[in-house]
């Protein structure tokens, strides 16, 4: 927790009279004089406290048991034997020339933290939650006084940081810059916080939630589905279809490009394959999709027409008395866990890393260095736009059949398939074309919609929307 210190009375000068410091709610407060003695070099027997407006006798009692709380602060009286001026000087120059008494010095108070630590359990569990690596440290000595003293440096030279810039603010008001880098710092620290709030109050929000997938049967191939409300239409991976035998029976008619989140290469539909779900045998159709990461996505196509309900208070999939229990964590693919680890980290509280598209901490040192992976920030299933009408500018391409050789796909840059411009499709008017267009929408989609939905301007305009 944080604490603050202001030095109320003191009979010799000091180099400052506020300091800010992060502390461990089971330390003593002889502890904290360590530390005010490293900051502003006066010895802990010359530290007397006030709390709440009542001077604090016992030193040795742990924080909480004084009543000290997260945000207080601490009224300090130094009271010193007047030293020689020689020995004032002498000290100022050991100050401001030397870092090494300073080391001196911090060393028993590490240690003294490091053996308070190591012979309480629950202290442990706090730092350890806080501080992994300064957890991590703390049954070598030499190596925890290191961290450690990173760890106040880094709060000391933050501190000064502030202060200058407070001290640049107070000598021009107006500066722009100041104000600024002032707000800039007070913003970081309400994010800083409310994170910290989060991961005391709400800590199951950074854990990562486990996908639901059950296990099915397409056409006698035992396979593993991801059932996901969001998608529009089932997809299977080109693959899978492979596995299951039934990529003979792909309408690349309905080929094209999807695009959402990203894009992908339809390269078809089939458009019934058996596929049983618990003890009920289903028909169900496919749009065979390439780059989804997951081999079946069940949509909410089949959701819907067979009335299943996602239970999660059960963590089971019901179909009318059929109850198929959603797989656990070691029992779902792994491809999505390995492109997770990936995935680009912010600094949380603690030292600790958190995930920027999940939400899941990590500790120290485990994220990965590597760039952010491609976007899939809908679940396996990255783009939450499908084919055969769904709302997202996606559309297949139903062309009748013909004697000519099929046209290549274009760039996914590009329309998938790219209309006739000298006929237009049965039942399409320029007429029905201009009341689309009038709407905002490009000619050539306006023209796949008409012809998707049979020349209904109205439906047409439901699949662009």
């Amino acid at each position: 927790m944080r604490i603050s210190v202001s030095v109320a009375q003191s009979d010799v000068q000091i180099s400052q009279d506020f300091i800010t410091l992060e502390v461990i709610e089971d330390m003593s407060l002889d502890t904290v004089k360590g530390f005010i003695e490293d900051e502003i070099r006066i010895p802990p027997q010359a530290q007397h406290f006030i709390h709440n407006g009542q001077p604090v006798l016992n030193t040795s009692q742990a924080l909480t048991a004084i009543g000290i709380t997260e945000g207080d602060v601490l009224s300090l009286i130094i009271r010193t034997v007047a030293p020689q001026p020689q020995d004032r000087s002498q000290n100022n120059q050991r100050a401001g020339g030397q870092r090494r008494p300073a080391q001196a010095n911090a060393m028993p108070d590490s240690e003294t933290l490091r053996l308070q630590i190591l012979n309480d359990q629950g202290l442990l569990a706090q730092v350890r939650e806080r501080d992994s690596e300064l957890a991590s440290a703390v049954n070598d000595s030499g190596r925890f006084r290191e961290v450690f003293q990173r760890r106040q440096e880094a709060q000391a030279d933050q501190q000064r940081d502030k202060e200058e810039m407070m001290a640049l603010l107070d000598a021009d008001p107006f500066n722009a810059d100041a104000q600024t880098k002032i707000e800039e710092i007070i913003r970081q620290e309400r994010v800083m916080e409310n994170m910290r709030k989060a991961l005391e109050e709400n800590p199951e929000s950074f854990g990562r939630v486990v996908m639901l997938y059950i296990d099915v049967t397409v056409n006698n191939i035992p396979i593993k589905a991801f059932v996901d409300s969001g998608a529009q239409t089932t997809i299977m991976s080109p693959e899978a279809a492979e596995k299951c035998g039934i990529m003979r029976l792909i309408d690349r008619r309905y080929g094209g490009i999807a695009r959402g989140v990203g894009t992908a290469k339809i390269l078809g539909r089939v458009h019934s394959a058996d596929i049983q779900i618990g003890q009920y045998n289903l028909a169900s159709s496919f749009t065979v999709m390439e780059g989804k990461g997951v081999d079946l996505l069940l949509g909410l196509d089949m959701l819907k027409r067979h009335q299943m309900l996602i239970d999660l208070k059960d963590n089971v999939l019901r179909i009318q008395s059929d109850a198929i229990p959603f797989l656990s964590e070691n029992e779902t693919p792994k491809g999505l866990d390995e492109a997770m680890d990936e995935e680009p980290t912010v600094k949380g509280p603690g030292n600790t890393e958190i995930g920027a598209k999940t939400g899941t901490v990590k500790p120290a040192g485990e994220s990965s260095s590597a760039p952010a992976a491609q976007s899939s920030a809908s679940g396996p299933s990255g783009i939450r736009i499908h084919p055969q009408g769904s709302a997202g500018n996606v559309f297949s391409n139903p062309q009748r059949p013909q004697s000519q050789p099929r046209a290549q796909p274009q760039t996914q840059t590009q329309q998938a398939i790219r209309p006739n411009t000298n006929a237009l499709p049965a039942g399409v008017t320029e007429q029905s074309i201009a009341q689309i267009t009038d709407l905002g929408f490009p000619r050539q989609e306006a023209v796949m919609a008409l012809q998707q939905a049979g020349g209904n301007v109205e439906l047409a305009i439901s699949l662009l929307l």
